[in-house]
């Protein structure tokens, strides 16, 4: 009888081996890639950056920094990864060729933001063409969540200030497309904002659905089928008003504050007003109220503003606030959407609690820490960022099916973007043949036939 000495085989490790490529599944990125056109349209945008008789160029650096991020690295030298399997992403840049383009991009400023953002835009109407029916517009109607997002700075960083959550860093605020029930969500807008940037400036505000709106084709940059959704940092007058604005017809639905006149209108609606919340099968959601408020209290607000009021009953162990009352938890939020029934708009807003989901992702892909010094060239990382959750909600978009659709950035990388292949030249093409052994090889291999179904740019 052998004695045992431990629960995992003993494997003897060597180095040379060759024809082996790690990170095979990122070929899904670099296929979303080519038939999305963001190669050529960021190469374009890029071109008054090419210097004379450069070897690389800006386009494919910054995508590959991009590719990187949405591997899983979190800052420029991580580049390294592709850098490694040339047979995959082709010649990639060195780590001081990466520095030096960050470094002309930040300098030349919002010039250089303006032309990756056009691409941007550019290619993402391309997207939603080619995704049909799984486009976040499939309905005719596109949703906009609007939120801040506090990152935590190491070191001493330009724009770095303490947070209103006592850390510090920084504040961004970030705007989101909601893909809805079926899909995650991407990234139209990041605003760069010192850790002490207030959390309701409408200013900021007004700025981000600015950037937001300009990433939509162009039927959605005005209009009742756009919806911006904000929390109560976004229901100010100034912020509201715009919205509203003649010639501009958003759709909303943004958190209020409950001020002290609000909570005491609250206290006077009789028991018959209040209509049961519902969940999103349609069923009544247990221990949960709707009810709308009206009269003097919307005077100086847009007109077509509506007031609505939730309470429920707080989970066990949740501590009530100022403004709650009855001991039932008190939220609020205005919309202008008529002729619906407050129990659907008020599902539709608490909807909104998605973007904390793309926020987790975001902070997984890049954004758990601004790896640059200065602001200008964390405006670029920004950017970067933004490209590679482009990439991570455009190739479930395009190519994943069913539950698939809704992994997130980490899970997508352990199952798909982590697989082991063999690479094999024959017939003078270059095959990779995956692990036959791992479990999501089938998913990978119908994901990269769908794509190849899709048209070319062009």
């Amino acid at each position: 009888m052998k004695k045992r000495i431990g629960s995992y085989p003993r494997v003897r490790t060597e180095g040379g081996g060759r024809a082996v490529v790690s990170q095979a599944g990122s070929v899904l990125l670099v296929e979303t890639v080519r038939k999305a056109g963001l190669d050529t349209a960021i190469s374009e945008a890029l071109a008054p950056w090419r210097k004379a008789r450069a070897v690389h160029d800006p386009g494919k650096i910054l995508l590959d920094v991009a590719l990187a991020a949405a591997l899983g690295g979190d800052c420029l030298a991580d580049v390294a990864m592709l850098r490694c399997e040339p047979a995959v992403f082709g010649p990639v840049a060195s780590d001081p060729t990466v520095s030096r383009l960050i470094d002309t991009l930040a300098a030349s400023g919002e010039k250089a933001l303006q032309a990756i953002r056009a691409a941007r835009s550019e290619v993402r109407q391309r997207v939603w063409s080619l995704a049909d029916r799984h486009a976040p517009d499939a309905d005719g109607q596109v949703t906009v969540d609007l939120d801040g997002v506090l990152v935590i700075a190491h070191s001493d960083k330009e724009g770095a200030a303490a947070t209103w959550k006592k850390t510090y860093g920084h504040h961004p605020l970030t705007a989101f497309v909601d893909h809805g029930p079926g899909g995650t969500g991407e990234p139209v807008a990041a605003l760069l904002r010192a850790g002490n940037a207030g959390s309701n400036t409408a200013a900021d505000h007004i700025t981000t659905a600015r950037l937001a709106l300009a990433q939509l084709p162009k039927k959605y940059r005005r209009g009742r089928q756009t919806l911006i959704r904000t929390d109560s940092a976004g229901g100010t007058h100034d912020f509201v008003s715009w919205l509203a604005k003649r010639g501009r017809w958003l759709s909303y639905s943004v958190g209020m504050v409950i001020t002290d006149t609000i909570h005491q209108h609250i206290l006077k609606i009789p028991a018959s007003a209040w209509t049961p919340a519902i969940e999103t099968g349609g069923e009544a959601r247990d221990g949960a109220w709707v009810a709308e408020l009206t009269g003097k209290l919307l005077d100086g607000w847009p007109k077509g503003m509506r007031l609505i009021v939730r309470k429920e009953r707080p989970h066990p162990g949740a501590q009530l606030r100022i403004t709650d009352a009855e001991g039932m938890r008190i939220t609020c939020f205005a919309t202008n959407t008529p002729d619906r029934p407050i129990a659907e708009l008020e599902l539709r807003h608490r909807l909104r609690a998605r973007a904390e989901d793309r926020i987790r992702a975001a902070r997984a892909t890049g954004l758990r820490n601004l790896p640059l010094h200065s602001t200008a060239q964390n405006k670029v990382w920004l950017e970067i960022v933004q490209i590679a959750l482009d990439l991570l909600a455009w190739m479930p978009m395009l190519a994943l099916t069913g539950t698939a659709r809704l992994w997130e950035p980490r899970r997508l990388r352990f199952r798909l973007f982590s697989a082991a292949a063999q690479l094999v030249t024959t017939g003078r093409r270059r095959v990779l043949r995956l692990a036959r052994h791992w479990p999501w090889t089938g998913e990978i291999t119908a994901a990269l036939a769908r794509l190849a179904l899709l048209p070319n740019p062009g």
